[in-house]
């Protein structure tokens, strides 16, 4: 049938296969029966003749709680290929495709990874292009694997096209797709395409089918076809539902044993010929052979090859088990769960379909299945039909809150939300109550919550725990304090989550709970915290999950260098397990901190990822801080318009929820750029607000790792006693922490405060102040350089701001090493113009490419890293070389040494 009303679509959609490594495809969207299967076709034959390769999937609704069934299909004739992975991956996408046994689950990402690695490989021997029809049915894993692969594939010679109907939701919706919407066929295009498929229908026949099928082209080629047996009824329901009753009135002449196969076929989760005609055996008491199909192909209502039955239109599928009764559809659940005693999981489930009521039994069994599933997403369905079946409202409710918490696991807000809603409908125990209180919250570490929850979650872990759970319990309390990081609860609240903490039967070591204390008493309990984890420095890189709790609470209490040692651990264990939720947490850590320190050629790329992957996965505030890494980053160096861009996107994700760690880092950026273009009153107030109980972006320990900025601010516009009153009121909290950034903050702003031990003062900083903080000790180098020059100690202070210079100018903190030169030239001494670092030149992506590619990965091995293709990393690689001057990976090594050299 040729396809009518579509030339400007279809020449859309091939501009997207003549140079596929430049697209990276096309999510074709409208509503059912609009003719996206038509266009697709379309798109494939074209795509025959460019001469790409074509793989195929599709969404089946009755696999929607299979995870992985889409991915399968897809990668079926690249099955032998996977060999060729690297181990990890092989075993993850083997997992997860049922290939391989294991009862670990495979992160999505990880699984992601193989997959575009098995695609890169694939289609450098020939172009790819893949065909994802209905996503909207696509079990949730395939769908995030497609998701990912969108993302990464505009260098790779590989496009997508997928369809969706125009009132669902997909992951592949935010994957960076071009949208191709299809609405109606124009009048007189629809008129034509009724005319050619029935071409001798009453004119009034013909005018009604127009005006009822609104330019639907299934519509006009399937109602024809019973438009005599639709009654007036028919015509009052909604365009799907017609096309569905016309699909069933289209079975009503096939024979019974035809209808009981489609049936079967309709309720069936494989489209197995084998199991549909062994299940119609038992249900006909009769044996089922092929010729039982032939009336159903006959109608062109299925398509059939050797081994598979599928539908010619997935509302034919619903039409059908739709139009049974309740009793037949039970009958054949029940017939193949017989046929499937072999796979008990696939039998169980159609047993559990089967079920008219309570039945405990079952409900058992499918929890049983939920504690050994591979996978999440299989484990919160089991549940929830376990729940369903539930003897008594007691088990289901605990059933929903179990299949709610895993959905809170694997960051699925909606379907955690709708099984909350329906526990709360159940009589609820206190503790079932708190329970499900406490499980909504755990999305974006409650930040949109009101503080005073925190107090609710305290009782909550104390309970819990009286109980016995101390697991459960230190979950819900590292939650709570989660919370005290992005929002200010208030002391009472601290010291409650605090003396919980302290009577859980947990080592004083448990990493969890050296979190806990660093997050809720940063200050208060900063001298044990840092105690502690300086011992657990020893030993960091078995866990990193671990390595990234202790980041944080390295974080917490000022101690930049550990956060930065923990948090870079903690990146390279995430990446290779594939936990990309957990890896933006990581990675804005050590952005975060390796930025406080001055390695802004490590902490760029750090952040650039980790807002990328943050976006990517869903966590907002996240994004929003490491955005405000960015920001600092950019005014570090001198980029004032880019530092205030990203400050102003900052700012609005951090207001929006009253993200306090965003809003401080928006307020310590806007203060460097307001010193570094001499707004000294400007500076002081933005870094001012950070200590303020009352604004937004106060944080209680972040304001006491900014002094240095604020003493500058403070000095240079005249508000000397504002600050020795400040730096007094958090003089006795040195006597509680040891904190690094704390104390080396203490000693710049009493130094540049000094006026007759000033000297001192600055000898004495700069020896407590350890060679890993270099932007610390260029500070002090610059002010005690200042201060000597003033003193009329000209030679000594060349000395001091040779040192702030050379310093600055490695670091590449542009706009500081410009202020040491004036000042050396205040002194004296003029200073070569800076020369910008060749590396300067990199994006944050290509940096981390280009470290990696110096510490001698081949390419394969950096896309591991990085979640992309061997063949994206050369791309950019051959970027890279020229703008470095190069033309070899050794020379990359020597512009890139090791740190330790």
């Amino acid at each position: 049938m040729p396809l009518f009303g579509r030339d400007v679509e279809v020449k859309d959609l091939c501009a997207y296969l003549e140079r596929p490594e430049e697209r990276r495809g096309v999510l074709i969207v409208g509503g059912p029966g609009i003719g996206k299967s038509a266009l697709v076709a379309e798109g494939v034959d074209a795509a025959g003749v460019a001469g790409l390769r074509v793989l195929r999937t599709a969404g089946i609704e009755a696999e929607r709680d299979f995870s992985y069934a889409g991915l399968q299909r897809l990668l079926y004739p690249l099955r032998h290929a996977a060999e060729t992975l690297p181990k990890h991956q092989f075993d993850a996408l083997t997992t997860a495709l049922g290939l391989a046994d294991s009862a670990d689950e495979r992160s999505a990402y990880l699984v992601g990874l193989a997959t575009l690695t098995l695609l890169s490989d694939a289609a450098a021997e020939r172009p790819l292009l893949l065909v994802a029809e209905d996503v909207h049915w696509l079990d949730r894993a395939s769908a995030e694997v497609l998701a990912f692969l969108a993302r990464r594939i505009d260098t790779e010679p590989v496009v997508l096209i997928a369809t969706i109907r125009d009132d669902a939701n997909s992951p592949l919706r935010d994957a960076e797709l071009a949208q191709l919407p299809l609405g109606p066929l124009p009048e007189d295009q629809a008129a034509a395409l009724l005319d050619f498929v029935a071409p001798d229908l009453p004119a009034t026949v013909r005018r009604r089918l127009l005006a009822e099928a609104q330019g639907n082209p299934l519509a006009l080629v399937e109602l024809p076809t019973t438009a005599a047996d639709l009654d007036d009824s028919a015509l009052t329901l909604p365009l799907p539902e017609r096309l569905e009753r016309a699909f069933v009135a289209r079975t009503t002449t096939l024979p019974p044993a035809t209808r009981c196969a489609l049936l079967l076929a309709a309720l069936d989760d494989t489209g197995s010929i084998t199991e549909i005609l062994s299940a119609t055996s038992i249900l006909q008491q009769s044996s089922a052979d092929h010729e039982i199909l032939t009336p159903a192909t006959e109608a062109t209502l299925i398509d059939l090859t050797p081994d598979m039955l599928t539908f010619r239109h997935p509302l034919m599928r619903s039409a059908i088990a739709a139009s049974a009764t309740p009793a037949q559809r039970r009958d054949a659940h029940l017939a193949l769960a017989e046929t499937l005693t072999d796979l008990p999981d696939r039998s169980l489930r159609h047993r559990a379909a089967a079920a008219l009521g309570p039945d405990e039994q079952i409900a058992t069994a499918l929890e049983d299945f939920a504690d050994r599933s591979p996978h999440r997403e299989d484990a919160i369905t089991a549940l929830e039909r376990a729940a369903a079946l539930s003897g008594t409202p007691a088990r289901r409710a605990d059933r929903l809150l179990r299949a709610a918490e895993t959905a809170v696991d694997v960051g699925r807000r909606p379907t955690a939300e709708r099984l909350v809603t329906a526990a709360r409908r159940l009589p609820l125990t206190s503790r079932q109550q708190a329970v499900a209180n406490w499980l909504l919250s755990g999305f974006d570490d409650g930040v949109r919550e009101d503080p005073s929850r925190i107090g609710e979650l305290a009782t909550l872990a104390a309970s819990v725990a009286a109980d016995g759970h101390v697991d459960a319990a230190m979950r819900i309390l590292w939650g709570a304090a989660m919370r005290c990081f992005w929002s200010e609860p208030g002391p009472a609240a601290r010291r409650t989550l605090l003396a919980v903490a302290d009577e859980l039967p947990v080592p004083d070591d448990d990493p969890r709970l050296i979190a806990v204390a660093a997050y809720v008493a940063p200050l208060e309990r900063g001298g044990p915290v840092i105690a502690q984890l300086r011992t657990q420095a020893a030993v960091t890189g078995h866990d990193p999950e671990v390595d990234r709790f202790l980041g944080s609470a390295s974080l917490q209490v000022g101690a930049f260098d550990l956060a930065a040692r923990f948090s870079t651990t903690a990146a390279d264990g995430l990446r290779a397990t594939g936990a990309l939720g957990a890896l933006p947490r990581a990675l804005t850590v050590q952005s975060w901190t390796l930025t406080r320190l001055g390695d802004l050629a490590a902490a760029a790329p750090a952040a650039t990822e980790a807002a990328a992957f943050a976006r990517e996965t869903g966590q907002p505030f996240m994004h929003g801080l490491a955005v405000a890494v960015q920001a600092e980053i950019a005014a570090l160096r001198g980029d004032y318009e880019r530092s205030g861009t990203l400050v102003a996107e900052a700012e609005r994700i951090g207001l929006a929820s009253g993200a306090r760690p965003v809003l401080a880092t928006v307020q310590l950026t806007r203060g460097l750029i307001a010193l570094g273009e001499g707004r000294f009153e400007d500076a002081y107030t933005d870094l001012l607000r950070i200590h303020d109980p009352g604004d937004p972006s106060h944080s209680p320990a972040l304001r006491t790792y900014f002094l240095a900025e604020l003493a500058e601010a403070a000095i240079r516009s005249g508000h000397t006693r504002d600050l020795r009153d400040l730096l007094d009121e958090l003089e006795p909290v040195t006597h509680t922490t040891s904190s690094p950034a704390l104390h080396i903050g203490l000693r710049y702003a009493r130094a540049v405060l000094a006026t007759d031990d000033a000297g001192d003062r600055f000898a004495a900083a700069l020896a407590a102040t350890p060679a890993t903080w270099p932007a610390e000790r260029g500070r002090l180098h610059l002010a005690y350089g200042e201060w000597l020059r003033r003193q009329r100690h000209v030679i000594e202070s060349r000395t001091q701001l040779r040192a702030a210079r050379d310093t600055f100018d490695a670091l590449g903190f542009t706009s500081w090493s410009a202020r040491a030169r004036r000042e050396l030239r205040s002194a004296g001494e003029t200073s070569p113009n800076r020369t910008p670092d060749a590396r300067e030149s990199l994006t944050p992506h290509e940096l981390s490419i280009a470290h990696l590619a110096a510490t001698g990965l081949t390419n394969r091995e950096i896309g591991q890293q990085l979640y992309l293709s061997h063949r994206t990393v050369s791309t950019h690689l051959h970027r890279i070389f020229p703008k470095l001057g190069i033309t070899s990976r050794t020379e990359l090594a020597h512009l890139f040494p090791p740190p330790s050299t």
